[in-house]
């Protein structure tokens, strides 16, 4: 039987199954704390249209929507595979959290603070930084100067800047960090990418994640339905990996005069795919054919 003893829970399981329990809030609450250098309470979670998954991303990534006690908003993204659109897909989800979160007859200045993080286990964009944070500012075009808020409109909205009133993004590019650190963000990098809580973790929440993400309070129809879970991961990253090396291997083929950019060539990547057992979402999604152009192959 397995030794179950100091092994932890996926982030990504535990924000489906666990960190949606109040009592766990304490794990979630530790994560912002310590991304954002403030504390962070939540308040509750909610239900967004935005955070809602389909089939494919069942399996494909978890969403978790949380608001703190100040009433800011935070979407949490986990993404266990690539999107060549992910970039994208964070702007879709704070733009409709934006509308969805304001009453109906509500003035501008009621929009919510809208913070994005996005823990990502593939190589997102070109770079070489572990976590990114992205927010909106405006500049002089002429000096350089940085637009601020009016005295009266600080007071107002209570913040202190421009960027303040716009959403924020973060990017965990965990996947490649393995390496143990005093530094309590890189502790958790450390955890979203190993499952590992080495005894003298110090970062906020990882003490309640050990004590709430332990394999061994699992029962074994849950352990079931977890490794039935690790099992699919794997799969559909060895099937990304698979389509894209395929993928890319044409696009070096340009060089020998093959012509990428024809609905031929499109349709024979599709068709290999298809071939490969691979999804009609995810043929999509990588050759921008139809359901019903797939479906003819």
């Amino acid at each position: 039987m397995e030794d179950l003893a100091n092994k932890y829970i996926r982030f990504d399981w535990a924000m489906k199954r666990l960190l949606r329990d109040k009592a766990n809030f304490g794990v979630l609450e530790g994560f912002l704390t310590t991304l954002l250098n403030e504390e962070i309470k939540i308040n509750k979670l909610l239900e967004s249209e935005s955070n809602q998954e389909d089939e494919f991303d069942k399996q494909n990534r978890v969403d978790l929507l949380a608001e703190n006690d100040k009433g800011e908003l935070f979407l949490i993204e986990v993404q266990n595979n690539s999107e060549y659109a992910y970039f994208q897909r964070m702007l879709f989800g704070t733009s409709k959290l934006v509308t969805e979160y304001i009453n109906r007859g509500k003035g501008y200045g009621f929009i919510r603070k809208i913070y994005s993080v996005n823990i990502v286990y593939f190589n997102l964009g070109n770079g070489t930084d572990v976590v990114y944070h992205g927010k909106t500012e405006f500049r002089g075009i002429h000096n350089g100067e940085l637009l601020n808020l009016s005295p009266f409109q600080k007071q107002k909205f209570n913040v202190d800047s421009v960027s303040d009133l716009y959403p924020e993004y973060y990017i965990l590019k965990v996947n490649d960090f393995n390496k143990w650190s005093k530094v309590p963000l890189e502790q958790w990098i450390y955890f979203l990418n190993t499952g590992n809580i080495p005894a003298d973790a110090t970062a906020p929440g990882l003490s309640e994640a050990r004590e709430k993400l332990q394999l061994v309070r699992m029962s074994k129809a849950e352990l079931n339905a977890y490794y039935h879970h690790l099992d699919n991961v794997v799969i559909l990253r060895d099937n990304i990996v698979t389509a894209r090396g395929r993928a890319e291997g044409r696009l070096e083929g340009r060089a020998e005069g093959i012509n990428i950019g024809t609905e031929q060539t499109k349709t024979d990547i599709a068709r290999q795919m298809k071939s490969d057992g691979m999804s009609v979402s995810t043929i999509m999604k990588y050759t921008g054919l139809t359901e019903e152009e797939i479906g003819k192959l």
